[in-house]
């Protein structure tokens, strides 16, 4: 025979557990915190979707991916010491030690989270400047232009050849056609250059100019 008890009576006879139960969930909630951040690359833009990664030894804890500016945000964390490590990419990964979060607390890691770009990745047009005998020139302007395939050109980027005559130019990969300019006191050299992969391609600039006409 099944004997029936009225709700109140079962109310009454577990009133105590499941108060104690609730107040250890609450508890544990309480103990839980955060990390948030944003993720930049050098020239200061928000790295949109990449992954944050928080670790704790070998274990990864959380991971988590950064919206459109570069931001993320992290919650649920228990109170400790961990490691953060960002990956995206086209970057080389980073990593971030000694990272303390506390309860009720969120850590703000601020925007100095910041990632380098992957060199193997990229086209680098790295070169040189020189004088007719061979000699470096140093403070040559050199403009680097894209060669469309119709013909028309569309100037990327300049820098001024350095001490050593020498000039670095970083490109997103894809096959193209460049044409380098370097101008020194009213003497212009170009060299053209065909890229199909990422790689280090060298560019070498003789300008019809002498030593003593500096």
């Amino acid at each position: 025979m099944i004997k029936l008890y009225p709700i109140s009576a079962l109310l009454k006879a577990f009133t105590g557990p499941i108060i104690l139960v609730l107040l250890s969930a609450s508890f544990a909630l309480g103990q839980a915190g955060g990390i948030k951040g944003r993720v930049r690359n050098n020239s200061g833009s928000g790295i949109a979707n990449a992954s944050v990664s928080l670790t704790k030894g070998t274990e990864d804890v959380k991971t988590v991916k950064t919206s459109s500016d570069g931001s993320f945000v992290m919650g649920g964390i228990t109170p400790g010491i961990y490691s953060l490590r960002v990956e995206a990419d086209g970057y080389a990964s980073g990593s971030k030690f000694g990272v303390e979060v506390k309860k009720d607390k969120v850590r703000d890691l601020g925007s100095n989270l910041f990632l380098n770009v992957d060199q193997g990745s990229l086209v680098i047009l790295r070169g040189s400047v020189f004088f007719k005998e061979g000699t470096s020139i140093t403070g040559a302007k050199v403009k680097l232009e894209r060669i469309n395939a119709d013909g028309t050109t569309k100037e990327l980027a300049s820098v001024y050849s350095s001490s050593s005559g020498e000039f670095t130019f970083r490109q997103p990969p894809g096959g193209t056609k460049f044409r380098v300019t370097a101008k020194y006191k009213g003497v212009s050299g170009v060299k053209e250059i065909v890229v199909d992969n990422p790689a280090v391609y060298q560019v070498a600039i003789s300008l019809d100019l002498s030593s003593t006409d500096k």
